[in-house]
């Protein structure tokens, strides 16, 4: 067990959230930028321009989010607008199969949660290896008496 990642760890899809944050940059300030040097743009008008390009950028923002933090008492899982804790016990399996756009978990519940989070989608390998670091402290903290 000496190759579980020490607690508190946090595994979230770093390329593609330095994608997403720096595209959100990006937009804001260019569109911020046109608005203010368009000289036949009135106030509302430009207030407007920055407005929607407040909009574009908080949007980013949001698929930036995602991200799974496992502690000592258990998974916090924040997806694109909600976020879930769970405490060890709780999970039964951690899935990646070939073809998910991301982590699932099984719930004692019968329930599966999505856990974005953990993805394959620009970094394959990163996603491989987070997603067997979870399901290792998953197994390790089940059987865990104090969870």
């Amino acid at each position: 067990m000496s190759d579980l990642p020490s607690l508190p760890v946090t595994f979230r899809p770093s390329r593609t959230r330095a994608v997403l944050l720096g595209a959100a940059a990006a937009i804001f300030v260019v569109v911020s930028a046109v608005a203010l040097l368009l000289d036949r743009l009135g106030p509302g008008e430009r207030l407007s321009f920055v407005f929607t390009a407040a909009l574009f950028a908080g949007g980013l923002l949001m698929l930036a989010r995602p991200k799974v933090v496992a502690d000592d008492s258990g998974v916090t899982v924040v997806n694109f607008a909600s976020t879930r804790r769970l405490e060890w016990a709780e999970i039964v399996q951690v899935n990646l199969r070939v073809g998910d756009p991301w982590v699932f978990l099984d719930l004692t519940d019968g329930t599966s949660l999505p856990a974005i989070g953990i993805q394959p989608g620009i970094a394959k390998e990163q996603a491989i290896a987070h997603a067997g670091a979870l399901r290792a402290l998953v197994e390790a903290r089940s059987g865990d008496p104090r969870t």
